[in-house]
């Protein structure tokens, strides 16, 4: 009797925040680097793969590096390796994408995975009932703002992202929990401009299926989970189908 062949399957995590101050989170993401990721067919890291990040000019600090090498060992074992911008990683580049051995996508990135038509999103973009954040978003993504931003020492980087942080955790308590969640036209207009796809996002810290009746078709949406300590998790999806599996 042959061995049954394992079921070949493409992995998603995001929001893992990874920060030197969060030890127990890091030592997560590379025990499932070393032990998951690397027996998957592709990993996609859609957004907020760290808490903050000033520029490719910090990849030989060592915790960046540790998280790089985590990321080369995986893409040498063989599977594909996307990442995709979030809110507070918008700035990773191409060299960050090199020294990983992996391809940065756009937001959105259409994909056909084992048949299925599947949209990936960071997810902040479905967020359009926070205004204020859509026109912070904007600002921070222009070219102008961040050509001067990079212009700056990393020390001056770093100072200004700690006060955008701070002053994003304040903001947030001021929020309504429903302003910083999609926004259900937004969602439905989206799968209906993208041909009525499977849709894959994180941001939100909500992770669920849903299932979105647009135009008389029944469209899922899975939100994937953060992570914080030793929580944490991922979606594989196979030709069978998507679980979401807790660490």
């Amino acid at each position: 009797m042959k061995p049954a062949v394992p079921e070949r399957q493409t992995l998603f995590i995001s929001d893992l925040h990874l920060a030197p101050g969060q030890p127990e989170t890091a030592q997560a993401f590379i025990r499932f680097a070393r032990d998951i990721a690397t027996k998957a067919e592709a990993l996609y890291v859609l957004g907020d793969l760290f808490e903050y990040w000033v520029g490719d000019d910090t990849l030989d600090e060592p915790f960046h590096a540790t998280i790089v090498t985590a990321f080369a060992r995986i893409s040498r074992t063989g599977p594909a390796l996307f990442f995709m911008h979030g809110n507070r990683d918008f700035l990773l580049g191409q060299a960050f994408c090199d020294a990983c051995g992996g391809t940065l996508l756009a937001d959105p990135a259409a994909v056909e995975l084992y048949g299925k038509p599947t949209l990936l999103m960071h997810g902040d973009t479905l967020c359009t009932d926070d205004v204020e954040y859509m026109r912070f978003r904007e600002m921070v993504r222009g070219p102008a703002w961040q050509t001067s931003f990079l212009a700056k020492s990393l020390s001056e980087r770093k100072a200004i992202v700690e006060g955008m942080r701070s002053q994003s955790e304040a903001t947030k308590r001021q929020k309504s929990m429903a302003i910083m969640d999609v926004a259900l036209p937004t969602v439905e207009a989206t799968l209906r401009g993208h041909g009525y796809p499977r849709l894959i996002h994180g941001h939100t810290h909500r992770p669920a299926k849903h299932v979105h009746l647009v135009d008389g078709r029944d469209c899922e949406r899975w939100v994937l989970t953060d992570w914080h300590g030793q929580r944490g998790g991922y979606l594989a999806v196979s030709a069978g189908g998507v679980e979401a599996i807790p660490l």
